[in-house]
């Protein structure tokens, strides 16, 4: 089922997510949701309160290959446990922030420890893209977004852009709830 993806000024976006203790039949069905939702928006990453719920689970997917060659990358609980001196700026957009892209700099590299969606420990290191998209979802499930990320003379120069994904004027492809808890129904392409 394909869920409404939140606004970022959605307080949920907000809060930070709770760890999952057990992986029960409805958390499966709700990673399968995640990810059937991140692939109709055109996404490369998901964090579960993106589409309004409270468990700590990110889904990935950056390899840009066509249906049948997807082989998504579910972490549950995960925690960036190292982190490389070495930065690089990209530029960075999120669903939850549609239109709206700005250059971030982040650690060129990472290791984290996550549980997959069979209940198993699993630990990588990841770098470039994967890296990158890894800290994009994680700061979701701590309540960060990219943004915040940003200096502020470049928050001050996005406010017009930001007010206006704030007011529902900035419409994408895929259905979003706003930051009253509104379904936006997306604009077909």
């Amino acid at each position: 089922m394909i869920l409404p993806i939140y606004n970022c000024f959605n307080p949920i976006l907000r809060n930070k997510t709770n760890d999952i203790k057990d992986i029960s039949d409805d958390t499966v069905r709700f990673i399968n949701d995640m990810i059937e939702t991140m692939y109709n928006a055109d996404g490369i990453g998901l964090a579960s309160n993106q589409v309004g719920d409270k468990r700590s689970i990110i889904i990935i997917d950056d390899t840009n290959d066509e249906n049948s060659n997807r082989k998504p990358i579910v972490m549950i609980n995960p925690v960036i446990v190292s982190s490389s001196e070495e930065q690089s700026d990209y530029k960075e957009g999120c669903l939850s922030i549609p239109q709206y892209y700005e250059i971030v700099t982040r650690p060129s590299e990472i290791e984290v420890e996550f549980i997959d969606k069979n209940g198993n420990n699993k630990k990588i290191r990841a770098g470039d893209l994967l890296a990158r998209v890894i800290q994009h979802e994680v700061d979701h499930l701590n309540g960060i977004l990219f943004f915040d990320r940003i200096t502020p003379l470049k928050k001050a120069l996005a406010k017009s852009k930001l007010r206006k994904i704030e007011l529902n004027k900035v419409i994408p492809h895929y259905d979003m709830m706003s930051a009253t808890n509104h379904v936006i129904k997306g604009i077909e392409d």
